[in-house]
C-alpha cells in the first residue's frame, strides 16, 4: 500500500513539476513508517490512487470543468453532421460550412461534428468559420484527429465541444507577419472565442502571442502548442477519443448515425480558386494576358486566357463574398478601356491609364485588407515581370511566339503575307501599319509581313528597315530622318 501511496504522490508531484523523477519515496518512504499521521497520509493517498482512473486528468488550477453531455432525446439514435476540415483552410472551405450549419439545423441534427485536420491557412476564413460555428442553433463538436494550427486552432475553439486524438495537437497560430497590431487583433479574436465557449482565455492567447506566459505550460518567448493530453489536463480540452464515433460517446451521443456533408462541385471548384497559390497564380496569367495584348496589335490568344484567369480569379471572391458586383464592375469597366486602347486608339494613354487603373483598383477591393492585397498583389507583379521579361528576351524570336501575339484580324487582311523565306526582304524599308510593341505588322512593297523590333516600341506610320530575317518575321529598326533622306 505504501508503494501504490508513494507512486500516486510521485505523479501528483511530477505533473505539477514539484520534484524529479521518483525522489518522493526516496525522501519519504522511511519517514512515513516511523510517523503515525504519516501512515495515515499515505492511507488516503492510496486510496486517490485507486480511484484516479475514473477521473480525467485535469489540472486542479483550472476553473473550466468539463461540460455536461449533449441531451438526446430517449430511445433516440442520435444523428451527428459531419463536416471534414481538411487541408488549408481558405474562403471556399468557409462557404461551405456555412451551407453544412444550415443544412443540419434544417435536417433537425443533433450535432455538428468538425473532423479536423489542417496547418491553418487564411485567417479571414478561419473567422468566417468561427462566426458560423458560434451563430450554430445546435450543439458541435470539433474533433481534432491530427493537428489544428493557426486558422485551424481557431475553428477548433469556436466549437462547443473540444475532442481531441490521443496524438494530435492544437496551437501555434502566430499570424504573418507577426506584426505587433496584427497579433494583437488575432489574440483578441482567440481570447474572445475561448472565452464565448468556457475555456481559459490564457491559454488561447498564449497559441497566438510568444509574450503570454503560463506558469507550468509555456514561458514568454515561445508559441504554445497543446498536445492532447496537455489539452485534457488543463481543462482546454473535453475528451480524448481515437475516432468519431468515441468522440460522439464522449459528449453523450453514443451510437451515433453520422451523416457526412460533402462540398458541391461548386464549393469544390471556389475553394480551388480561391486557394492563396492559385489565386496568385491567376493573377500572374492575367496580367501576362493584358502585357502581351499591349505588347501587339489587335486582341488574340493571350487576351483571351489573361482575361478567363482574372475573370476566374473575381467569380471565385463573388461567390465568396470577398468582391461584390461594383468591384466586377469597375474590373470590367477597365478591361473594356484597355481593350479600346488596343483596337481603336493609336499609342498609349487616353484609354490605357485609366483601365489599368480601373484594373488595380478592383484587385485591390477584392482583398479584406491592405496587407493580404500588397502582398498577392505584389508576389503576383514581381513574377509578372520575371516572366515577361524572360518571353520578350527568349521567346519573342521563334515561331510559335509569332503565331501567338499577332491577332487574327490581321491574318485575315487582304495582302497579308507570312513566308519562312524572306531573305530577299533583308535591307527593304517600308512602314509600320500596327504599332510595334515591340511585334506588330508592317507593310513592304505593298505587302504586310509580320515584324518585329530589336525591343524599342515603334508607332503606326513610322518608317522602318528591315535589319534581319528572323525565322517568319522580320526584324525592323525605325528609319531616322537623315536616312530616309540618304536614301
Amino acid at each position: 500500500m505504501r508503494d501504490g501511496a508513494c507512486q500516486a504522490k510521485d505523479e501528483v508531484a511530477r505533473g505539477r513539476k514539484e520534484i524529479p523523477g521518483d525522489s518522493f519515496c526516496r525522501r519519504r518512504g522511511e519517514s512515513a513508517t516511523r510517523h503515525p499521521y504519516r501512515r495515515a497520509l499515505a492511507l488516503v493517498a492510496s486510496m486517490a490512487a485507486l480511484l484516479a482512473p475514473a477521473a480525467p486528468a485535469v489540472d486542479a488550477s483550472s476553473s473550466h470543468p468539463r461540460r455536461a453531455p449533449i441531451a438526446v432525446a430517449p430511445g433516440k439514435a442520435p444523428v451527428v453532421y459531419v463536416v471534414p476540415i481538411r487541408g488549408v483552410i481558405e474562403l471556399g472551405l468557409a462557404e461551405f460550412v456555412r451551407r453544412a450549419v444550415s443544412q443540419a439545423q434544417q435536417a433537425g441534427a443533433d450535432a455538428l461534428m468538425l473532423d479536423v485536420n489542417t496547418p491553418g491557412g487564411r485567417l479571414d476564413a478561419g473567422e468566417e468559420i468561427r462566426d458560423a460555428l458560434l451563430d450554430a442553433r445546435l450543439p458541435t463538436v470539433a474533433f481534432v484527429s491530427e493537428r489544428a494550427q493557426s486558422a485551424g486552432a481557431l475553428v477548433s475553439l469556436a466549437a462547443d465541444y473540444l475532442v481531441m486524438a490521443p496524438a494530435a495537437s492544437i496551437g501555434a497560430a502566430e499570424p504573418i507577419p507577426a506584426e505587433e497590431k496584427i497579433v494583437s487583433a488575432v489574440r483578441a479574436e482567440f481570447e474572445a472565442t475561448a472565452q464565448a465557449k468556457g475555456r481559459d482565455p490564457r491559454i488561447a492567447a498564449a497559441m497566438v502571442d510568444k509574450s503570454v506566459a503560463i506558469p507550468g505550460l509555456v514561458e514568454a518567448g515561445k508559441l504554445l502548442t497543446l498536445p492532447a493530453r496537455e489539452a485534457l489536463k488543463f481543462g482546454f480540452a473535453d475528451a480524448i477519443a481515437p475516432d468519431r464515433e468515441q468522440a460522439a460517446a464522449a459528449v453523450g451521443l453514443r451510437g451515433a448515425r453520422f451523416v457526412e456533408v460533402r462540398p458541391n462541385w461548386a464549393e469544390r471548384l471556389v475553394r480551388f480558386l480561391t486557394e492563396p497559390t492559385v489565386s496568385s497564380l491567376l493573377l500572374t496569367i492575367g496580367f501576362l494576358g493584358m502585357i502581351y495584348e499591349l505588347a501587339t496589335a489587335g486582341w488574340g490568344v493571350a487576351g483571351t486566357v489573361g482575361l478567363v484567369a482574372l475573370g476566374l480569379f473575381f467569380g471565385a471572391r463573388l461567390l465568396t463574398g470577398l468582391a461584390g458586383w461594383e468591384v466586377v464592375l469597375l474590373f470590367l469597366v477597365g478591361v473594356a478601356l484597355l481593350v479600346v486602347e488596343l483596337v481603336a486608339v493609336p499609342g498609349f494613354g487616353i484609354a490605357g491609364v485609366p483601365g489599368l487603373l480601373a484594373v488595380f483598383a478592383s484587385l485591390y477591393l477584392s482583398f479584406r485588407d491592405a496587407a493580404s492585397a500588397a502582398y498577392v498583389i505584389g508576389g503576383s507583379i514581381a513574377m509578372t515581370a520575371l516572366v515577361a521579361a524572360l518571353t520578350f528576351r527568349y521567346v519573342r524570336r521563334t515561331r510559335t511566339w509569332s503565331q501567338i501575339v499577332l491577332g487574327a484580324r490581321q491574318r485575315r487582311e487582304e495582302g497579308y503575307l507570312a513566308s519562312s523565306s524572306m531573305s530577299a526582304w533583308q535591307g527593304k524599308r517600308g512602314r509600320a501599319i500596327s504599332p510595334l510593341r515591340p511585334a506588330g505588322v508592317v507593310e513592304i512593297e505593298g505587302m504586310r509581313v509580320d515584324a518585329s523590333t530589336e525591343g524599342e516600341f515603334v508607332d503606326a506610320g513610322t518608317a522602318v528597315e528591315v535589319v534581319r530575317v528572323d525565322g517568319p518575321s522580320l526584324v525592323v529598326r525605325p528609319v531616322t530622318s537623315r536616312q530616309e533622306r540618304a536614301g
